[in-house]
């Protein structure tokens, strides 16, 4: 009798196993990957820069080259805008920046024995940019339009055979337009604040600068090319960006 006992609980518990294999199995329910958050590099700022800066000048007269010289200085200034984030990672905008600098720089001109010099003042543009981003890094190009304001003195020796004439230095100064394209890189620390490094070349042309003869009030027409390089990194105060929900 015990044995048969036995025999129907093994019975049993094979044919409840059996029946157990045969039930769909229980769905496995797993918690969704985190939302990742993207940052979003619509919106405006504000913020300051510096750098250094290196001139190029190139004096001439018609049919007579003057020289040349160069001249290098720190610069500091501010810059403001706005940008736009669309179709992904593309990135437009506008800026505005102005910056103070102090280059000054000379060179005799051994045919005429006429030191010319000048210093540059202040450099601002006004500029488009496009770029693309990968999350809080953009990487961009820039253009538009510049301005810079210069002095200027050219220093005459005295001249005739026994210095009957004698030197004089004459001076101008002008605010003069050209244009400028850059290249730079900018990262997004927190929601608010970024931090750039670029390069731009300013190119302002061939003008005409009427110095002024302090003892006769002639003018001198002296025609002046000028270039510029710069390097300046600095800090954005950004507002209306962040980070967007963009992907699991």
């Amino acid at each position: 009798m015990k044995k048969l006992a036995l025999a129907l609980s093994l019975v049993g518990l094979f044919a409840g196993s059996a029946m157990a294999a045969d039930l769909p199995a229980r769905p496995v329910y797993k918690a969704p990957p985190p939302v990742v958050p993207l940052y979003s590099w619509t919106g405006c700022f504000i913020g300051g820069n510096g750098g250094g800066l290196w001139v190029r000048k190139e004096y001439s007269v018609p049919g007579t080259n003057l020289g040349s010289h160069d001249a290098n200085s720190g610069l500091w200034g501010v810059q403001v805008g706005c940008d736009y984030q669309f179709a992904g990672g593309w990135v437009i905008g506008i800026q505005g920046d102005y910056d103070w600098t102090n280059a000054s720089g000379s060179h005799l001109d051994a045919a005429t024995g006429v030191t010319h010099a000048h210093t540059t003042k202040s450099l601002a543009s006004v500029t488009g940019r496009l770029g693309y981003a990968w999350d809080r890094f953009l990487l961009y190009v820039r253009g538009g339009g510049a301005w810079e304001r210069d002095n200027y003195s050219s220093t005459f020796p005295p001249f005739g055979v026994i210095a009957v004439f004698p030197g004089f230095t004459a001076t101008a100064s002008e605010t003069r337009g050209g244009w400028t394209i850059g290249v730079g890189g900018e990262y997004a620390f927190t929601n608010f604040l970024s931090g750039f490094i670029e390069y731009d070349y300013y190119n302002f042309g061939t003008r005409t600068v009427n110095f002024t003869n302090p003892n006769t009030l002639a003018l001198i027409p002296i025609d002046i090319r000028e270039r510029k390089s710069v390097i300046k990194g600095g800090l954005n105060f950004r507002f209306g960006g962040g980070p967007v929900v963009a992907r699991y």
